[in-house]
């Protein structure tokens, strides 16, 4: 089945109103492509991200419009859409996109992942693809953590030096499982996997499935350990040997102040999702928490920081 992409370009204070005459008319599954909407989203959940390319930016400069498709054979529907367009005062573009199986399409994006010098990610449906690396097998897409970006890649690459067997682990900020996963692949005894999202529990727990692990080897919960006292105790009832905060450089900030409460000093402390821009406020406030920056690894613009109490390696 072939598509037409429709293209309706209209402006930031008017494209809501369009998209509700196009829906009015009988069009759906519109997709709406707002500059000023994409800015306020960032802006209502500066926690949760750190970065924003530069080129996608500028994409997104004064742009403002609606898609939607047709199939290329509904000429009425093409016909209709071009007499809603008009009446509204706009104008539309339509191209077509090639025959494609959109359904099964999609997973082209995510080819297996080596990592480090053993690890590989996998989506589940290569899970069968023969390595001889140790296989991190995930649903990707659902929450962050692919193994694609480099702050995660940074630091399975410092797991792969650090865990060893019979560790303890603690993943505040968990998101798929893949580091939790990672710290279970390479040998360590349990992990337990900490997530302000609740959809990400589930997603985690479902990832850890994938790879033969489950409870108690692999536990997920939801929470946020700076609000929940009652989580924070639960949390330090046990002592790890890693200790994994792979987010971003204010959530890291924000958690420095209690992550000595979880570590002794043989404790690992791993940082990642920090921006070269942001390294020095991050290894301030870790030092300011009583913590010794022992290393700090690069990729691209990402930084990646280990940490441990009291400086003792």
């Amino acid at each position: 089945m072939a598509w037409l992409e429709i293209t309706v370009n209209t402006a930031a204070d008017t494209v809501d109103t369009v998209a509700a005459q196009l829906t009015a008319r009988g069009f759906s599954d519109l997709v709406i492509e707002d500059q000023e909407e994409f800015e306020t989203f960032l802006e209502e959940n500066r926690a949760y991200w750190d970065y924003i390319d530069e080129d996608f930016q500028q994409k997104l400069e004064g742009l403002s419009r609606v898609k939607l498709y047709l199939e290329d054979t509904d000429k009425a529907g093409l016909d209709r859409l071009k007499d809603t367009v008009s009446d509204l005062g706009l104008t539309m573009q339509a191209a077509a996109l090639p025959d494609t199986d959109w359904e099964e399409s999609w997973k082209d994006s995510y080819p297996p992942q080596p990592v480090g010098k053993t690890l590989v990610v996998l989506p589940y449906w290569l899970e069968d693809t023969e390595t001889d690396r140790k296989k991190i097998i995930l649903d990707p897409g659902l929450t962050f953590g692919t193994g694609a970006h480099p702050s995660t890649q940074m630091v399975m690459e410092v797991m792969e030096e650090t865990v060893k067997e019979g560790f303890h682990c603690l993943d505040l900020g968990s998101g798929s499982g893949i580091l939790s996963i990672t710290a279970l692949r390479l040998g360590a005894e349990s992990a337990v996997g900490v997530d302000i999202d609740s959809k990400a529990e589930d997603i985690a727990r479902e990832n850890a499935a994938y790879n033969g692990f489950s409870a108690p080897a692999f536990t997920a919960l939801t929470g946020n350990v700076t609000g929940d006292k009652t989580l924070m105790r639960r949390l330090a009832e046990q002592t790890y040997d890693l200790l994994l905060v792979n987010i971003v450089a204010d959530v890291i900030i924000g958690l420095s102040p209690i992550l000595p409460d979880f570590m002794t000093d043989r404790t690992v402390l791993i940082c990642s999702g920090i921006l070269d821009s942001r390294l020095a406020d991050v290894t301030d406030a870790l030092e300011a928490s009583g913590l010794t920056v022992t290393a700090i690894r690069s990729k691209e613009e990402w930084r990646c920081v280990t940490a441990k109490k009291g400086g003792s390696l």
